[in-house]
Parts: structure tokens; sequence; C-alpha cells
């Protein structure tokens, strides 16, 4: 798909010694207890910035609280740290028994442990936000008053397929190697996440892929020879207005409408697109022929143009200026698609419309031009 590897990719039972360290911090700083061979973190030590994160009160979480609350609990909000294990589990050496690390306490003994006690951009599903990232920040600030734990969140809605929840019950749960072993190209998979912005539900379509492959292609082909510009405005702000990747990607468009290839492949570059690591693959190995005018039928063999087939071409080119002239924006995309399809790029530029022929253009596919 393009993505980064990351710095670090962290195992949490490679932290056991830093959880046991901050849990008997917090016991210390009177923020936890122990109960039980079980270590809690006491909710009411930070009551009034618990639940700040999700918008909800201590008082509201309690009263739409259905599992049953264990005995050893001083109060029911009260969050597991560390619990004992019985032979047949994992389990490590503790100050309270043999035992295993809580869900909560691993994230943040590894992020302070890799980041510190303040750092940039903490992500997940909104899912996750109660309680799992309440909780981190309650024992994470806790611990270390003097940081702010993470700075930004940013919390991304479920993925749907075809209009429904993506899940094993339903038949419909694949991965993205699933996706990739059935041929759709990696930046196809980018293309279509980066579509919707990361808040809204994302709904993976077998059109959405068909249609973003189909742009990707015109992209690919047209900036094919194009040194990449400057990235536009627009585009930077659209990602700096909470990442919306949906909007960079429709000023993207524009560019293209426009015949601004140059910054179009800067700014779809700026957004993992377009990218010469991830392959030519909207057309073959070789990319566009520069400016022969050779065809190739469908039977491989190469035939040289008729002056009917150029004129073809440059009447269909003068069609579309006429398009664009009169505003006939639709009607002037119709044509440069038909062209496309055809197999033969246009390119405009201050001096007008020029054409370049690619190699997937076919004498048959030329003559149903006409």
């Amino acid at each position: 798909l393009g993505a980064l590897e990351p710095d670090a990719m962290p195992r949490a039972t490679q932290y056991i010694p830093q959880m046991i360290a901050m849990i008997e911090d917090l016991i210390a700083k009177g923020h936890a207890y122990a109960a039980e061979g079980h270590v809690l973190f006491a909710v009411d030590s930070w009551k009034d910035d618990y639940g700040k994160l999700s918008g909800r009160t201590v008082e509201d979480m309690i009263a739409g609280a259905r599992v049953e609350v264990a005995p050893y609990k001083r109060n029911p909000m009260d969050f597991v740290l560390w619990k004992p294990s019985g032979e047949d589990l994992p389990g490590w050496e503790s100050p309270w028994g043999r035992g295993r690390p809580g869900w909560h306490i691993e994230c943040s003994a590894m992020s302070y442990e890799l980041l510190g006690d303040s750092f940039d951009i903490h992500g997940g599903g909104n899912d996750l936000m109660f309680p799992h990232h309440e909780n981190e920040i309650a024992q994470s600030c806790c611990a270390h008053p003097e940081g702010t734990f993470a700075r930004y969140w940013l919390h991304n809605e479920m993925l749907q397929v075809e209009g429904k929840k993506m899940s094993k019950s339903l038949g419909n749960f694949f991965t993205v190697h699933d996706l990739l072993e059935q041929g759709i190209p990696g930046e196809v998979i980018r293309f279509v996440f980066l579509s919707t912005h990361y808040r809204k539900p994302m709904d993976w379509t077998a059109e959405k892929a068909r249609e973003a492959e189909k742009t990707l292609q015109k992209w690919r082909a047209f900036t094919a020879n194009v040194e990449p510009g400057e990235v536009v405005d627009d585009v930077i702000a659209a990602l700096s207005d909470d990442l919306n990747t949906s909007l960079a990607l429709h000023y993207c468009r524009n560019l293209f409408s426009v015949g601004d290839f140059a910054r179009l492949k800067a700014s779809a570059q700026l957004l993992g697109l377009l990218d010469d690591n991830l392959g030519n693959w909207g057309w073959d190995e070789s990319g566009l022929q520069a400016h022969g005018y050779a065809f190739v039928s469908e039977a491989g063999a190469k035939v040289e143009p008729s002056q009917e087939h150029l004129a073809t071409i440059n009447n269909l080119i003068s069609q579309r200026a006429d398009a664009k002239s009169e505003r006939n924006f639709e009607l002037a995309d119709e044509i440069r698609d038909r062209l496309f399809a055809a197999g033969i790029v246009l390119e405009d530029s201050k001096d007008g419309t020029s054409f370049k022929i690619g190699r997937a253009c076919t004498l048959e596919k030329l003559e149903a031009l006409k």
C-alpha cells in the first residue's frame, strides 16, 4: 500500500518490568491499590478528569454498567492493572504474586518507554475511546503528572463492506493480503481508503475499487513523463485540517481536470500515490511511447497510422477545445476519456493540446473512435 514501516513495533511481553514499575509507582502515589492478588486503578483519585475524552461522567458510566462488580473493587469503575494467572495461563512474578498485566497498562508503559511522558498523536478505532483510551490517559497522567500523554487523538470509524459492517459472521471479512491476492493493486486499495475521511465509516465496495483504478490509470498515464511541481496549498490545508484526505483527493481531481499534471503529481505523491515504488501497474512496464505514431493491432503487428486516423484524433481534440471554450466541461471530459480508453493521452499546456500514443492503443480501438 505504500505505507512506511514504523520505527518500533513493541511486544507487550518485552515490557513486563516497566509495567510492574509503573503499577508500583501508581500505588505509591495513591492512585492504585492491591486486593486479592489484583491491582486496580482508583478512578476516584482522578475523578475530575476521567471521562473527558469520551464526554462521559463517572456517574453516567456507573449507571450504564451492566457487568457484575467484583467484590474487591472499591469503586465499580476501578479497572485492573494486574491480575492473577493460573498455571494454565501466561504469567510473570510480581510483588502481588504470579500474574499478568491488564490490557490498558501495556500501552501506557510501552508508550512512555518509547515516546516519553508526552507525544503528539494517538490513533485507534472509535470503539476504543472508552474504556481503553480513557484508562490509558488516567493511569499515564497520574504516573507522570508532568506530562500530557497524547496531545491529539485520531479515532477512526469502522470499516464496512458493500454497506454492511465487516464481520466474520456475515462472511464478508477479508484482509489487505486477500485483496492483493485477487489482483487489486495496493495503490488502488490506498486510494479507496483515503477517499473517505477517517472519522467517517469507510465502505469498501467493488465499484469504488473500479473507480479508483480508473482514476489512477488516468493520473499515471498523464503524469508518466512529468516532473513533479509544487504541492498546491489547498491540499496542504486539507491535510492540516484533521487529516482530511478525501478533500485533498478532491483538489487532486481538480488539478487533473485543468491539466495541471506537474502539481497533480506532487500533490498525489504527498498522499503516497503515483509513487514509482508502487509500480507502473496502470500501463505496461515501458510506460508511454514518447512520440512514436505506431499502433499495435490485436494480433501484435505494428501498423502505420493513416492520415485518417490522425485526423480522427485531431478532430476530437478540436471538439474538446470547443467544449472547453463553451464551458461544457462535462463534454470535454467525456472526449478526453474516450481518447484515453483508446490508449491516447492528451497533454494540455499554454501552447495548446498535444497527444501521446500509449502501447495500450490498438488499431481496433482507434477505429472505434470514428
